[in-house]
This record gives structure tokens, sequence and C-alpha cells, in this order.
């Protein structure tokens, strides 16, 4: 892991980027909540709630990430890379979670087999089934993601902390005194 930086380094306004299933989510809500501001999921613009994860027209879902990144702070979990240049722009900070394609597989895997209570990121309506599509997108493109935003994002000059496992991201909980949140 990357040097625990003291929460408030990161400023106002945290991204938290890495691979699908990487507990993105769960940590932006937990920061959310200990900073007292809003915790923005970019899936949630991308994708239309009350459906098994339909995709908004490419306009409607850069108007409400543009709006979301306009407020004074923020927690944002996503990647999406078309919007990553004007995020990482408003951006205070940067937190990169890079878990292992097989831990992500499985997290996948349980949570849209075996967890059909609202999660944090999940869309209004509860409605996500099973797809070859993300199994392949978990397994084969989020590790280039991932190998892309380690070079990258470090680059953009913010402070920036990287967790490479699920016991480095429990450390940031525990350092940065986060409660996970409760599904529900």
């Amino acid at each position: 892991m990357s040097t625990i930086l003291p929460l408030g380094e990161l400023g106002p306004r945290i991204m938290v980027c890495g691979p699908s299933n990487a507990g993105k989510s769960s940590l932006a809500v937990a920061l959310a909540a200990r900073l007292r501001c809003e915790a923005f999921h970019v899936d949630l613009f991308r994708h239309l709630p009350h459906t098994d994860w339909v995709q908004r027209s490419d306009e409607a879902f850069a108007a409400l990430h543009d709006a979301a990144i306009q407020t004074e702070s923020w927690v944002m979990d996503g990647n999406y890379s078309a919007l990553m240049p004007q995020r990482i722009a408003r951006a205070t900070g940067i937190i990169l979670l890079g878990d292992n394609r097989w831990s992500n597989l499985v997290r996948y895997l349980r949570r849209t087999l075996f967890e059909k209570r609202s999660r944090p990121g999940s869309l209004a309506g509860d409605k996500d089934s099973l797809k070859w599509e993300m199994i392949r997108w978990v397994l084969v493109n989020s590790p280039k993601n991932l190998t892309r935003m380690r070079d990258s994002l470090p680059r953009a000059g913010l402070p920036f902390v990287e967790c490479r496992s699920m016991a480095e991201v429990n450390g940031l909980y525990a350092a940065w005194g986060l409660s996970r949140p409760r599904p529900g």
C-alpha cells in the first residue's frame, strides 16, 4: 500500500477508483459519512434506475456527472475514462483500490446471486442479474484498466493512496476511523 495519508490531506473532493467489485462504493459511502458530504456513484449516473443496468444516453450521463463534480465537497466512486479528465480537474485527492480479479469475481458472484438487499452503489430497484459480459469484464478488462490507472492517476499530482488488497482497504477503514455501510 502507498503511505496512508491523514484523511484531511485528501481534501473535500475525493475520487475512489479501481476495478469492478473492489469495494469502491462502500468506501465512498463510509468516507462521505465521515466527511459529512455526499457520496456519488458514477454507475448511477450512467445507468437508469429500476433496470438491469440499462445505460443512459452519453449526454445525460455526462450532464449528471458534470453537475455533481461542481459541488463543493464529495466522494465519488467509479471510473469511466471518458469523464475522468474533468473529475480529476475538480478532485482534491484520489484513492485507487486494486484487489485481484479472482477476489473481485467472487464479490460479483456473491452480490448478484445471493445478496439481494440494497448495497452502496446499487441501482434503485435491485434488478441486478448475473451477466457473462460482466464476468469477462472483471477477469479480462478490469486488470488492464487497473494497470493503466496505476500509471496515470498518480501523475495527476493530487494526494494519492493505493490499496492493493482488501486487507489494505480494511487498514484504511481502521486508520481513518471509518464504519462500513450496512446493506439494507
